[in-house]
């Protein structure tokens, strides 16, 4: 098979790869009893000074960027880990005020580089590309515009 078939496989993996971390982020947001990770998140918002209400909202934005990181196009791609960079920032910043441990705040710094790094790859060459509308597809139905 050739390299660039290789290459488009791999890169489509990593993205369901990411999209599902941030899914299973999202859904642990949601979830009302502890996780595999400790604490409920209503119990560790609010210990790091967070209405409990707002790891929905956090919940809500990992769960769409999770789907979005899947959809083949270069702008969700990119919107997705502009949006990432945005919520990581916060749980970086977070951690970094709380004094958290060490092995709990590696995956928010990790996650930050890597989405960082996603959004540069899809950076659209114009801002206005990301309003613009994608090129209508042709019609299947024999509907001749």
């Amino acid at each position: 098979m050739p390299t660039r078939v290789w290459s488009r496989r791999l890169r489509t993996a990593f993205y369901w790869f990411l999209a599902t971390e941030f899914a299973v982020g999202a859904v642990t947001k949601f979830w009302s009893g502890p996780t595999f990770a400790g604490p409920a998140y209503s119990v560790k918002f609010a210990e790091w000074g967070y209405p409990t209400w707002f790891r929905f909202v956090v919940g809500a934005l990992e769960g769409v960027c999770a789907v979005l990181l899947v959809v083949p196009d270069r702008r969700p791609r990119f919107l997705a880990a502009a949006t990432l960079v945005l919520v990581l920032t916060g749980a970086v910043t977070t951690h970094i005020v709380n004094h958290d441990e060490l092995y709990q705040s590696v995956a928010a710094p990790t996650h930050l580089v890597i989405m960082a790094i996603v959004a540069l790859a899809n950076w659209p060459a114009d801002w206005r590309d990301l309003l613009r509308r994608s090129p209508r597809l042709p019609s299947t139905t024999g509907d001749a515009r």
